[in-house]
């Protein structure tokens, strides 16, 4: 069964890159959301295997957005991105309870690798 992840990125062409990865390797993209309280949203409603979530966000950012979804549900299984430089919110979204990160700019065998490592 294909597993069903969620990407939450507020650049449209981010989303675009990471879901076409994420298809040629097998997945399914359940949903997509630019801003962390739309993915707070959308992992209500499609309860997925897996978030790809940007740290860098509107609204509400990427870190928030886990802290939010680890209330709901303490199993979910989210995967941090940031760009370059972000190495303090990537140590603050591992022990919110991020499973793994990757850096910007993407690439693919790295994203497969982290996607792979925590959802199989």
């Amino acid at each position: 069964m294909a597993k069903n992840i969620l990407i939450c990125d507020d650049a449209a062409f981010m989303r675009m890159m990471i879901k076409d990865i994420l298809t040629k390797n097998g997945y399914n993209v359940a949903g997509e959301a630019e801003n962390g309280a739309k993915a707070v949203e959308k992992f209500k409603e499609l309860a997925p295997d897996l978030v790809l979530m940007d740290i860098t966000m509107p609204e509400m950012d990427g870190i928030q957005a886990l802290k939010e979804i680890k209330k709901l549900d303490g199993t979910s299984r989210v995967i941090m991105c940031s760009a370059m430089g972000q190495q303090a919110m990537v140590i603050e979204s591992i022990q919110a309870g991020a499973k793994d990160f990757i850096v910007k700019p993407f690439q693919a065998e790295r994203v497969i690798e982290a996607v792979k490592k925590v959802i199989g």
